[in-house]
């Protein structure tokens, strides 16, 4: 065993011995079920289904959303087949629940202590383990490899910065990646980089989030609050993280101000933070609360399993996760894939492939540049509203401009059409067509 491999087993297994007051502030503070505690530990009152076994584990929503595509493909293929998906977050666990597919149960992950996986592996005994993308567990993959597991990595995507930590992992690094027997990278900058540090060729078929279909909206649900907005000027801040939602309320306080009917939809990235938005926002109304949104200026869709209904009622979207420097961004494929026009800030890295393409085919709206004067970005946080006010109108989108950051030139998306102009930074022609490059000369 490497010397790496050797300090984070012993790392974790002292910091375990402080698992139980790490989970029980995480419980106080709304991100653990304490109900389920035990799961973290290994723990589990629901027994093994007969038969065969296929585990996924994924992070969060995102990646629980591909466990759940996979599942539902091999189920589809073979009847005999039951899954385990293990999960980080009460948000993901709450997906699961909501989709309820037949012969899936969920657990919560156990902690990476040798002791919680270990009786995680003994309790389940899966004949299959599929990890996808980068929630990576050295001593959970490795306890697996030894147990003669066998153990897929599908979608693989990291950042460069996660890609150059697992290098300078050195042999530690290849233990871990070199324990999976099976590899499909998303992009062809992971498949490259595991493929060095696994000493072997990697595949880059796709990433299966692009490939997902468009979330199918509940026909009931939209309808009921798109009669609820009528017709006011409507734009939605998705996916946002604490910090992220002071942005987007000045920019709508500018917005009022040429629009006094206009409308703000948040949805939270972590749905417990509704209560905390809403104060900030003068006690919105809160979706999960079922309190009518009536003529206020902002509503709070604090729900999972509903952002197919915000998307498909609203003609632009800020994807949050990319207004603050600390941040790596989400994904911009479900906005696109219901036609809602796509505005982001400059902090984007785990999905910058994404955006990269969405902006080479004109399909990217508003997107923000680092300043070097953060004040002078302080200064201007307004420019996304105006352009959710301008889109609604049949108008033009221009820079967004959150908190540190600065406008790029240029018309970035109409969204009369909802298609991007795509004239960013440089002023070059849209390669979109003429209806686009009409709305920027318009701007």
């Amino acid at each position: 065993m490497s010397l790496a491999l050797a300090s984070y087993r012993a790392a974790t297994a002292a910091l375990g011995a402080f698992a139980g007051v790490w989970l029980d502030a995480r419980v106080r503070s709304g991100k653990e079920d304490g109900a389920r505690l035990g799961e973290r530990f290994g723990r589990y009152s629901e027994p093994r289904p007969e038969g065969r076994l296929v585990w996924f584990h994924a992070a969060s929503v995102g990646e629980t959303n591909v466990a759940l595509a996979l599942i539902e493909a091999m189920a589809a293929r073979d009847s005999g087949l039951s899954f385990l998906i293990s999960t980080g977050t009460r948000t993901s666990a709450a997906l699961a629940a909501k989709r309820a597919l037949k012969r899936v149960s969920h657990v919560y992950a156990p902690l990476d202590r040798g002791d919680c996986v270990r009786r995680f592996l003994v309790h389940w005994r899966p004949d299959l383990g599929v990890f996808v993308e980068s929630e990576l567990w050295p001593n959970l993959i490795l306890a697996a490899k030894q147990s003669g597991t066998p153990l897929a990595l599908a979608n693989a995507r990291m950042s460069p910065k996660s890609l150059a930590r697992w290098k300078s992992w050195g042999a530690a690094g290849a233990a871990v990646i070199g324990a999976f027997d099976w590899i499909a990278a998303a992009d062809a900058r992971t498949a490259q980089a595991l493929g060095a540090i696994a000493g072997r060729t990697i595949d880059a078929p796709g990433n299966l989030k692009v490939a997902a279909p468009a979330p199918q909206p509940d026909a009931r649900a939209r309808d009921a609050l798109a009669a609820e907005i009528g017709a006011r000027p409507v734009w939605l801040a998705a996916s946002t993280h604490a910090g992220e939602d002071e942005i987007a309320l000045e920019a709508h306080a500018l917005l009022r101000a040429r629009h006094p009917d206009a409308l703000l939809i948040i949805a939270p990235r972590h749905p417990e933070r509704g209560a905390a938005i809403a104060a900030l926002a003068e006690n919105a109304p809160r979706r999960s609360q079922g309190q009518a949104l009536g003529d206020r200026a902002i509503y709070i869709a604090d729900t999972l399993g509903e952002m197919g209904v915000l998307y498909a009622l609203s003609p632009a979207a800020l994807i949050g996760g990319s207004l603050l420097p600390t941040l790596k961004g989400h994904n911009p494929v479900e906005p696109a894939k219901l036609d809602a026009a796509i505005l982001s800030g400059p902090y984007v890295e785990s999905f910058e492939d994404v955006f990269a393409a969405l902006f080479a085919h004109g399909g990217g709206g508003a997107r923000a540049e680092r300043s070097r004067n953060r004040r002078s970005g302080d200064a201007a946080v307004g420019r996304c509203g105006r352009a959710a006010s301008a889109a609604q109108r049949g108008a033009c989108i221009r820079g967004a401009r959150p908190c540190g950051v600065r406008a790029e030139r240029g018309c970035a998306a109409r969204l009369g059409g909802r298609r991007a102009c795509g004239r960013l930074n440089s002023g070059a022609p849209s390669r979109a067509g003429a209806t686009q490059r009409r709305c920027c000369a318009r701007c």
